[in-house]
């Protein structure tokens, strides 16, 4: 019998997921409708790369910065100005693609302004959920946080495709600007949210941030979870060659592509689902290193067929995949890190996370300029697969994970053991 999953029935984390999983299902209707708007302004696959570059440079110049910020002001506050600021560039480019003034440089632009937006976002939101759940209902949170992002994945490319082809390329991008509302009025709901903030007198300063780096480089737990998230995403990213495989190998049309952009998310979904009903999750290491070589290989799978079904149903598999290795590695990181560091950590990890992606982007997109857009797919899979076999070796101590070691922190707000044992370094609003 199915039950509410645990950490939504918290009111201040409920109004969030909510918000999120409105402005999420917006976000990606824009993110696959943009790759759809390259593909139709410039024929070369390393167009699509471009993406990955405009996306991925500022958050590697300013994640670490934005997870100071999220250590040291308000994460809540911080997260108006930034859903804000994106709310305002999607707006600008859909008026820019409505009067036919936007140009492949002018998407490129806007894209890299909210990658900077993201880059303060993404710390202060990851970092706020252990501040509105217990730490018994964290895992299940994060399962939860994964499925509306999923749920938002699933929506967003199946609409672009019908927004695109009834109401124009700019409706998709006003759909977004109008989505990030929800999660501002979620923040508004939420009100004051207690976190521990770390001394904010030397500011943004390069001792805060090496401080931040040091506490990853100590725990190899968490590193070598944050480099198999980047070499998975790196050379397993099939999303940016999408319309390429859509059009050229499986010869359907922009619905059909909506449809095969959706399937990751609806893999996703099912496992979130199914996790968000189990209570405890053992022999979290090999599940986790189990999932990222499955991806690998439905990749491959992707790659090599010519059928639709079957490139579904390949695509809905990384998606599963990734769905399993997302929630245990983000349970992982948060309940190993105090609260005082935990935006420095995420913006660490967030700089993994999104670099694997985008510049698997850039990869794909060169690749497929010079072989074809199957010899990217197929043989990025395959380095997916050799590269989690290396970190294995190197770092065996992930694959005896268990998922019962000791927990570092406490959440929700209150004081934590480890809060009071840097009382000299930290203080509570």
């Amino acid at each position: 019998m199915l039950h509410i999953p645990p950490s939504l029935r918290h009111k201040k984390f409920f109004y969030l997921w909510l918000g999120q999983l409105i402005s999420i299902t917006g976000t990606q209707m824009q993110l696959w409708a943009l790759f759809w708007h390259i593909s139709q302004l410039n024929k070369n696959p390393i167009a699509l790369g471009g993406i990955g570059l405009s996306r991925i440079i500022p958050v590697i110049i300013f994640s670490l910065i934005g997870g100071v910020l999220a250590d040291s002001m308000d994460r809540r506050k911080v997260m108006f100005v930034t859903q804000s600021f994106a709310a305002l560039l999607a707006l600008i480019l859909g008026l820019l693609t409505q009067f036919g003034h936007v140009t492949i440089w002018y998407i490129y632009t806007i894209t890299a302004l909210q990658a900077i937006a993201v880059a303060f976002d993404g710390p202060s939101r990851q970092a706020l959920i252990p501040n509105l759940v217990p730490k018994e209902d964290l895992p299940n949170a994060f399962s939860m946080t994964f499925t509306s992002f999923q749920f938002g994945s699933v929506f967003g490319p199946a609409l672009s495709g019908f927004v695109i082809a009834w109401g124009g390329q700019h409706a998709v991008y006003y759909f977004n600007a109008i989505s990030f509302a929800s999660v501002l009025f979620a923040l508004f709901m939420i009100g004051n949210v207690p976190q521990t903030f770390a001394e904010r007198s030397a500011g943004i300063s390069m001792e805060s941030i090496r401080e931040g780096i040091q506490f990853i480089l100590g725990k190899p737990i968490i590193l070598s979870s944050m480099l198999l998230d980047f070499v998975a995403t790196f050379f397993a990213s099939a999303n940016t060659l999408m319309p390429l495989i859509a059009t050229n190998v499986l010869k359907v049309g922009v619905v059909e592509y909506g449809y095969l952009s959706a399937a990751p998310a609806v893999g996703a979904v099912i496992v979130a689902l199914i996790i968000s009903q189990i209570k405890v999750i053992r022999k979290q290491g090999p599940l986790f290193l189990g999932a990222v070589i499955v991806f690998g290989l439905a990749t491959v799978l992707f790659g090599i067929t010519k059928s639709f079904i079957v490139a579904w149903l390949a695509i809905a598999t990384t998606g599963a995949a990734d769905g399993v290795s997302t929630i245990i590695r983000n349970t992982i990181r948060q309940l190993q890190t105090p609260d005082h560091i935990r935006g420095r950590m995420t913006s660490v990890n967030q700089i993994f996370f999104q670099g694997g992606p985008q510049l698997g982007e850039m990869e794909a997109g060169a690749v497929a300029q010079f072989w074809g857009a199957p010899f990217a797919v197929i043989s990025g899979g395959i380095g997916c697969i050799m590269g989690t076999l290396l970190i294995i070796w190197k770092w065996p101590q992930i694959a005896k994970y268990n998922g019962d070691e000791p927990i570092e922190i406490e959440s929700s707000g209150s004081p934590s053991a480890g809060a009071s044992m840097i009382a000299n370094r930290v203080r509570r609003p």
